[in-house]
């Protein structure tokens, strides 16, 4: 469902691509420098996550919006409070007097406490915050196939993670003597919608929909996580572990060595084997350590991975 690509290189920022299968559109999670980011996939990015608008997670927006202005098109950019009035200002700070309307669009998405989330839209050639909206969900972002979710943690501000979840799939496994038909996508609805007594019609015959469900399987949707910069406290820690807990596949920030775990602390951070730990407990199928201090030459980084691996893979 979900095909990610680290676009960062080792000694540059943080940028993750996510590609969604028979999806036309492309979603970019956090803005760091990333000289893999290619100019189509700027343009046919639907969506924008940032976890939070320090400089390495926010530095290469200003590329991104140039490759996009003239795509006419909506862009979704989530993120957390006061994300509206950054990006407004990053936009408003160039001169727009050539470009014509409908442009592009960007449609803010800011996250503050308690599922509360506040939405604007910024329009060329002013920029000016309309279209005010303020609602509550525990969903930032949804599509048919798939929606994503947030976490709060704590970076010494803000710092969202992100939970992209494949939507489950209703699947039929035919008994002998059924054949396809109208019944099928009949037979799913009244599952979904829970209407047991429901009348299935399959040749000539009518049956209780609930008297055909032991033929319905259900395809659990994959789920991909993004956790960024936060510190190793035991409120992020739970928080990790109930928002991801069996997680398909994870991103996770891993910024220090463990010899370097009081630069972690004093600066908010994570590193090698707390983050490795964390994975473990949170029983994530798949993690990769992402995002360490430029100050790591490439010995350091073999050894914090190494740190990583071992805490994931440490005896219960």
């Amino acid at each position: 469902m979900f095909k990610t690509e680290i676009k960062s290189q080792i000694d540059e920022d943080i940028c993750i691509l996510i590609k969604v299968k028979n999806h036309a559109f492309n979603y970019i999670c956090e803005c760091g420098e990333a000289k893999k980011l290619s100019v189509k996939e700027c343009q046919d990015t639907k969506a924008i996550f940032i976890s939070h608008t320090h400089i390495d997670h926010f530095v290469n927006f200003d590329t991104i919006l140039r490759h996009q202005i003239g795509t006419g098109r909506k862009v979704i950019i989530c993120g957390p409070k006061g994300l509206i009035n950054q990006v407004q200002h990053r936009i408003k700070s160039y001169c727009w007097n050539l470009i014509e309307e409908g442009a592009i669009s960007y449609e803010i998405r800011e996250i503050h406490e308690n599922n509360y989330i506040k939405k604007v839209t910024l329009n060329p050639p002013l920029w000016e915050q309309e279209n005010e909206e303020n609602f509550s969900s525990f969903k930032i972002f949804e599509q048919n196939e798939f929606y994503v979710e947030f976490e709060i943690l704590d970076h010494k501000i803000d710092s969202v993670s992100y939970l992209f979840r494949a939507k489950d799939k209703t699947k039929i496994e035919l008994d002998d003597g059924f054949k396809g038909g109208k019944w099928v996508s009949d037979l799913k609805r009244s599952y979904e919608m829970n209407t047991p007594n429901k009348i299935i019609h399959i040749d000539g015959i009518d049956y209780l929909s609930k008297n055909l469900y032991h033929m319905i399987n259900i395809e659990k949707g994959k789920k991909v996580g993004i956790i960024m910069d936060h510190a190793a406290t035991k409120e992020n820690h739970q928080k990790i572990k109930t928002k991801f807990f069996k997680c398909d596949e994870v991103f996770i920030e891993c910024f220090y060595k463990n010899e370097d775990k009081e630069f972690a602390k004093k600066n908010y951070h994570s590193y090698a084997s707390m983050s490795g730990k964390i994975v473990k407990e949170s029983k994530i199928k798949n993690a990769t350590p992402v995002h360490f201090s430029r100050k790591y030459k490439k010995d350091d980084i073999e050894a914090l991975l190494k740190e990583f691996e071992t805490a994931q893979k440490a005896p219960n």
